[in-house]
């Protein structure tokens, strides 16, 4: 699995993401979960659901439905225990996902976005990435903050 679909999968679940649920992968609090699957388990609802009739009252803009990523990740955040600010830092925003925030994993996340700049000179290609990972999100049914997107 690419290191952004590991982001979109704690971000929008497993059904949103498209992939097979694994041991490991638990559901991110505040994560929009479709009325029908309350009474079953994760791993029996069908892919591409998500989002699909809201309970949080989220609108729908696509046939997967949107995802409203800021309360999501200011959960995660909270979840962690740790000061993160997702909203300017990839580093952050991974940690509070609980994903690897290695500069190697950020390298291959930025290889992954096609990043032709200097992998080496990790500041720059940190505010890149995190500017790329936001705008994927928006692109992938995620409703982000407009001030992220410019």
């Amino acid at each position: 699995m690419s290191i952004f679909d590991s982001i979109k999968k704690a971000i929008f679940g497993e059904a949103k993401a498209g992939t097979a649920a694994t041991p490991d992968a638990a559901p991110v609090p505040g994560a929009v979960v479709p009325p029908s699957t309350t009474s079953t388990s994760p791993a029996s609802t069908p892919a591409g659901t998500a989002g699909a009739a809201s309970t949080t009252g989220v609108g729908s803009a696509s046939p997967a439905g949107t995802v409203d990523v800021a309360p999501i990740l200011d959960k995660a955040v909270q979840d962690s225990g740790q000061q993160l600010n997702w909203k300017t830092s990839i580093v952050d925003l991974m940690k509070a996902l609980k994903l690897d925030s290695s500069i190697a994993a950020r390298k291959e996340l930025a290889h992954e976005f096609g990043y032709t700049g200097d992998i080496n000179d990790s500041a720059t290609m940190n505010v890149w990435l995190h500017k790329a990972v936001i705008k994927k999100l928006s692109e992938n049914g995620g409703r982000v903050p407009a001030d992220l997107l410019d």
